[in-house]
């Protein structure tokens, strides 16, 4: 395997923080391990949040007195995963959405941050934003309600 491509995916593995990549091209076999260092931990130290869907079934204990608050007026939409919640696409920039705003399903609300992805969040019901449950740019877990959509 030519070096030109080892050191390509040395450049990709350190951009994308993984931890290991192991290519294969006819013959040629290369794999590619970074040391423990403060990417790896954090790896790690997301795994237990990957765990996290475990701790919402309490979570929805607590959120149905919210449910059923919000029930007669509107649904919930709640986080697809584990990550940092932005209400806007940019700092400085104006949200996606505020209180009384109109949405439609497939329309961006927000942004979840997870291992350094940018995972834009859609309404998948259609109507008026209620209420705005995440603070910007404050951890979610999955499950956690974010919005209250009637």
């Amino acid at each position: 395997m030519d070096i030109r491509k080892v050191k390509k995916l040395m450049e990709l593995l350190e951009e994308s923080g993984m931890a290991e990549i192991e290519i294969t091209e006819g013959d040629d076999s290369v794999r590619i391990v970074r040391q423990a260092s403060a990417p790896a931990a954090t790896s790690q130290m997301t795994m237990p949040a990957a765990t996290a869907p475990l701790a919402p079934p309490p979570a929805p204990a607590a959120t149905s007195d919210a449910e059923s608050d919000g029930a007669a007026s509107g649904q919930l939409l709640t986080a697809p995963m584990v990550g940092t919640f932005y209400r806007a696409p940019a700092p400085g920039s104006p949200p996606f959405v505020d209180i009384g705003k109109e949405v439609a399903v497939g329309d961006t609300v927000c942004i979840i941050e997870a291992m350094k992805m940018m995972n834009q969040i859609e309404a998948d019901k259609a109507g008026r934003i209620k209420e705005i449950l995440a603070t910007d740019g404050e951890p979610v877990e999955f499950g956690q309600p974010l919005f209250v959509i009637e």
